[in-house]
């Protein structure tokens, strides 16, 4: 039986004034096992349950706790699990990827059948800060483009970043294609190196920043993402687990 599109679920629709609600694909595609297409797939396949009833509908709303599975596995971690990755270049943001070794293949045995996916992309060639976790709703909070989560990244150009630079990147630089970037803050070390904060995260963003400032990157690498920052000890490829500490400003952020 499948329920209208845009339905509240049963049980849950109480819970909806204070659950926050997400379509059922979005919520399958945060897990990080299922791109949105594949989750679409098996939503109209009638493999999806919602509240241990099937639905068809991948624009259907659920709540935030409402009980999701597929083939009748539940949706979501047992364990959650939260990793620091100091992501080296040569290695792809991805749980896999054809021909590519993945930040998955990074980690230990322990940690490669558990749901594990990148809170966020990193380019191939850009090293740094990466979060690893199977804990999907926490992933698309810091991920939503709505929340403005800040990432401070060091970069190198080729070139010289003055404070024009750093004031058209105040005002939003507007890229090849005509889309103006949010304001950032760029803050010019010396000659060809700065540091800048996003608060937003297109595709290629900086590069294609740098690049209308006539300046491309030759160096990239993300040291901090909201509250969490790289652990600079940590070698490239290196990775542990987050303190309570560091989960807890994640949380409060």
């Amino acid at each position: 039986m499948a329920f209208p599109r845009n339905m509240i679920w049963r049980r849950y629709i109480v819970k909806s004034e204070v659950s926050a609600l997400e379509r059922l694909d979005k919520r399958l595609a945060a897990t990080g096992k299922w791109s949105r297409r594949e989750a679409r797939d098996l939503i109209r396949a009638g493999r999806v349950q919602v509240d241990g009833l099937p639905c068809r509908s991948p624009e259907a709303k659920v709540a935030e706790d409402a009980p999701v599975a597929v083939d009748g596995a539940a949706v979501g971690p047992d364990r959650p699990v939260y990793l620091m990755l100091h992501k080296p270049a040569g290695v792809v943001s991805s749980t896999g990827e054809p021909g590519e070794r993945t930040v998955l293949d990074l980690l230990g045995g322990e940690y490669q059948n558990i749901g594990l996916f990148p809170a966020g992309r990193l380019d191939k060639d850009t090293e740094g800060l990466l979060l690893l976790t199977n804990d999907g709703p926490l992933a698309h909070r810091l991920l939503a483009p709505k929340n403005h989560v800040d990432k401070v990244y060091y970069l190198e150009v080729d070139g010289v970043l003055d404070q024009g630079d750093a004031e058209a990147a105040r005002q939003g630089i507007v890229l090849a294609g005509g889309y103006q970037c949010l304001p950032a803050v760029l803050e010019p070390i010396s000659g060809s190196s700065a540091y800048i904060t996003l608060r937003e995260g297109k595709y290629h963003q900086i590069k294609r920043m740098m690049a209308a400032l006539g300046k491309p990157v030759t160096y990239l690498k993300r040291i901090r993402f909201g509250p969490l920052e790289l652990d600079e000890r940590l070698p490239k490829g290196g990775w542990r687990a987050l303190t309570g500490l560091e989960l807890e400003a994640i949380f409060r952020h």
